[in-house]
């Protein structure tokens, strides 16, 4: 079965993105932080602790009482949400027969009475399938912080995915101000390249250092003379690069040899396969290191504004991070 469209949206729950899970009624068998890593859970057929079968996901005690289990999940930013996955995947005794979602926007503070919070039903009570991504629309448009998970009456969730909009309010932020144009948590999204074949393009735009040669965008070997590989950002905002950071982060024998950096300015329903589009040279091709943040700031040719880039390297290999910092343009 094919995936939602909503699932090309940014996960707002991910903890690489910088979700948390707050709080839980009950995670006696399988720690309810599980629910936001990355992928769909792995299963250890002859892994247990002391407390039962290890399980990778948010797994509760079978309940003997009344009432049901649930948990609060911080979103990395405040967003539209579109859609969500509860994936039961490695659950089949123990998943829970129904799910519900409820979603809040609170503003930060250091303590928040979950109590007290005004909780908004998005997903009424649905059916879950055993083993399976249980992918749910949400019509609901209105901009949220944190949503709480219900399961009846017990059992376990394997990942917990909430795809939606990144909001930002770009009025409160001056048009002197330096910020990252190519920061997920922005609103930024890379939207195509050429090839993903090792590890996903939108891992260029996460917050923090690459954590190992998984946690970047890296092609396949290609064989063909004078190859470039690429991937297209939209940008958060339209805006100015002041300065670019191309982050090869723990790719050694892997890395490209070059990257060369081009913009645009476009709508966001562009064909970017189209060739009539005017890309103008941010960067020169330039030789990249292995392992290494590489600066450049006196080398950029073009400014903009722009609102999206191309990243191009040559031939292919590795990226761990690109940041591409600049002022909005309004």
């Amino acid at each position: 079965m094919a995936e939602p469209t909503f699932t090309k949206l940014t996960d707002l729950a991910a903890e690489k993105l910088g979700g948390k899970v707050l709080s839980c009624s009950d995670d006696f068998f399988a720690e309810k932080e599980n629910l936001i890593k990355p992928g769909r859970g792995i299963f250890i057929a002859d892994k247990y602790t002391d407390r039962g079968k290890w399980m990778d996901g948010w797994e509760s005690r079978r309940k003997r009482t009344e009432g049901h289990d649930w948990c609060i999940i911080e979103l990395a930013t405040s967003g539209k949400i579109h859609g969500v996955d509860i994936d039961t995947n490695h659950f089949l005794g123990n998943h829970p027969p129904h799910a519900s979602v409820e979603a809040a926007y609170v503003p930060l503070s250091e303590n928040i009475d979950f109590e007290t919070v005004n909780w908004k039903e998005i997903l009424a009570k649905s059916a879950l399938q055993p083993g399976s991504q249980n992918f749910y629309e949400i019509s609901d448009r209105n901009i949220y912080t944190h949503i709480k998970l219900h399961i009846y009456p017990d059992g376990g969730v394997a990942r917990m995915k909430v795809y939606g909009e990144v909001h930002k309010d770009w009025s409160t932020v001056d048009a002197s101000e330096i910020v990252n144009l190519a920061a997920a948590t922005n609103g930024a999204k890379a939207v195509l390249c050429n090839d993903m074949f090792f590890s996903h393009m939108n891992n260029l735009l996460m917050p923090g250092r690459g954590i190992n040669m998984g946690d970047g965008w890296e092609t396949k070997r290609n064989r063909t003379p004078n190859n470039r590989d690429w991937v297209i950002v939209k940008l958060a905002h339209r805006g100015k690069v002041e300065k670019i950071l191309v982050d090869t982060a723990h790719f050694k024998g892997n890395y490209p040899d070059s990257c060369l950096i081009e913009g645009c300015e476009a709508e966001a329903d562009t064909d970017f396969t189209s060739t009539e589009i005017e890309w103008k040279t941010i960067l020169p091709q330039s030789k990249l290191q292995a392992d290494h943040e590489h600066f450049f700031e006196d080398e950029i040719k073009a400014k903009g504004p722009f609102t999206h880039v191309r990243l191009n390297i040559f031939p292919d290999g590795g990226v761990s991070r690109l940041r591409l910092w600049g002022r909005i343009v309004k």
